[in-house]
């Protein structure tokens, strides 16, 4: 079991990273993944992959009904190709400037989605879109501004539940593997469950938000947290 110093520091940005992803689709990794690794780099990414399996679960028990299903069709064979070059990439690549290219071609789209250059919702665009959350999922831990950026114009609802569905099965995906070689171990999966509460606490907290998004700021809200997504991968890699 962590101690509690663990507990108390990353379990609250656990939890406020569940609050952002609870009312907006996504952001518990970009809140919680730096801080988890910083106190504890033996726990990444297992513990992260476990808090990111649970989440998604909540979210689809009260958004199932508004999943894009033809869209996951499209977007979860993209995520293999992807993830498959992330672990070449992780492999070849320089990361940090692996994570600075990735940060700036996210500014980039949100640049250029906010001025009105929007890519619309079919099968090759889903396709490319999976790739690219598995690319940059499996190089820098930060796989959901592509798809995010995607489903900006949908309706609130149907983002959540659908990026639930995709984070989801990726994230199966993920733990699968590491189990399969041999990479996830019980000090991993023990610190991961000791953060599920936290989970619980900031997907019950982000239900009042849930509604404020609701009422016309989802795409709003989904530019500020993949933006803030793309700062902090130039951040960290400016400061290692």
């Amino acid at each position: 079991m962590p101690d509690m110093t663990f507990l108390l520091v990353a379990g609250i940005a656990v939890m406020l990273g569940a609050v952002v992803q609870s009312s907006v689709g996504l952001g518990l990794g970009l809140v919680a993944a730096p801080v988890v690794s910083f106190l504890d780099p033996t726990l990444m990414p297992g513990a992260m992959l476990i808090a990111t399996a649970v989440l998604p679960v909540l979210t689809l028990a009260t958004e199932w009904r508004h999943i894009d299903w033809r869209g996951l069709g499209w977007a979860v064979p993209g995520r293999v190709p992807g993830a498959i070059l992330g672990v070449w990439v992780v492999s070849t690549l320089d990361p940090t400037m692996m994570r600075v290219a990735v940060g700036s071609m996210v500014l980039v789209a949100v640049v250029l989605s906010i001025r009105s250059v929007r890519v619309r919702v079919t099968p090759s665009s889903l396709f490319c879109a999976g790739a690219l959350s598995g690319l940059t999922g499996t190089a820098t831990s930060i796989g959901g501004p592509p798809m995010a950026l995607l489903y900006q114009h949908e309706e609130a609802a149907k983002v959540r539940g659908t990026l639930a569905g995709f984070f989801l099965i990726g994230v199966v995906i993920s733990l699968t593997l590491l189990a399969a070689g041999g990479q996830l171990d019980a000090h991993e999966i023990r610190g991961g469950a000791a953060l599920i509460p936290f989970l619980g606490a900031g997907f019950l907290a982000g239900r009042p938000l849930r509604r404020v998004v609701d009422a016309g700021l989802m795409r709003a809200a989904l530019l500020v947290v993949v933006t803030a997504s793309g700062l902090t991968l130039i951040g960290t890699s400016l400061l290692s």
